[in-house]
């Protein structure tokens, strides 16, 4: 949805890109660095009430987070351990985000939100494990009214506003999220089961489906397949 900013930001950021290439500072670095100092910000200073000053750290390590890919393009090392390490750590660093909120809204007795935002955290993975199980089985899965980029400005600007002072925000935040979480949600399965519909059926021989063990492929199956 926010997609139609990105070359905008692309643009902004890669006169930085040029500047690191000339370093020795790789785009995994950056990648580490993003994810952690966005990790330790949020649990450290969400959870202790310092909403904006939270939100301020996040955002800046966010778009470090947009650096690194921008500077393995220049440098020429795209490839598929930068992609996993990037998109791995994304996921640690948004739970860090909603695990801070989450604390931070127990402990001034908004329980009640504070389920909302566990709910956000679970729906968050959801939406991000579905396009990735897509794309493992051949799927693309490019749909959704509400990726990992929305779901995070969302909640930094609702955080952020809280950290202000203005009231109701946050609710009206993650509210918002939830719905937009779970029709996300909802659009990438409905995109995976319009496509599969299209494919031959694969042949699985009776008793070896993945559904008889769990819905999880057994180990033989698991070791060459996609994940």
């Amino acid at each position: 949805m926010l997609n139609v900013l990105r070359p905008a930001l692309s643009r902004l950021l890669t006169p930085v890109a040029d500047v690191l290439a000339r370093t020795p500072v790789t785009p995994n670095a950056l990648t580490i660095i993003g994810a952690v100092g966005m990790t330790a910000g949020a649990l450290w200073l969400f959870p202790t009430g310092h909403l904006f000053a939270g939100t301020l750290v996040c955002t800046g390590f966010v778009l470090g987070d947009m650096l690194d890919g921008l500077l393995a393009r220049v440098k020429g090392t795209t490839g598929a351990w930068g992609a996993f390490l990037d998109s791995t750590l994304d996921r640690i660093s948004d739970a860090a985000v909603f695990a801070g909120l989450t604390i931070w809204l127990v402990r001034t007795g908004q329980d009640a939100l504070a389920w909302v935002a566990l709910f956000c955290l679970v729906m968050g993975g959801m939406v991000s494990y579905a396009k990735a199980r897509a794309e493992g089985l051949g799927i693309a899965c490019n749909v959704g009214i509400a990726e990992r980029t929305e779901r995070l400005l969302i909640t930094l600007v609702a955080a952020g506003l809280t950290g202000l002072g203005v009231p109701y925000v946050l609710t009206i935040g993650f509210w918002a999220l939830a719905v937009l979480s779970l029709v996300t949600f909802g659009q990438r399965v409905d995109a995976v089961r319009r496509a599969a519909a299209g494919q031959p059926p694969s042949q699985v021989p009776a008793g070896d489906s993945w559904r008889d063990h769990g819905g999880e492929p057994p180990d033989d199956a698991r070791a060459g397949a996609p994940s």
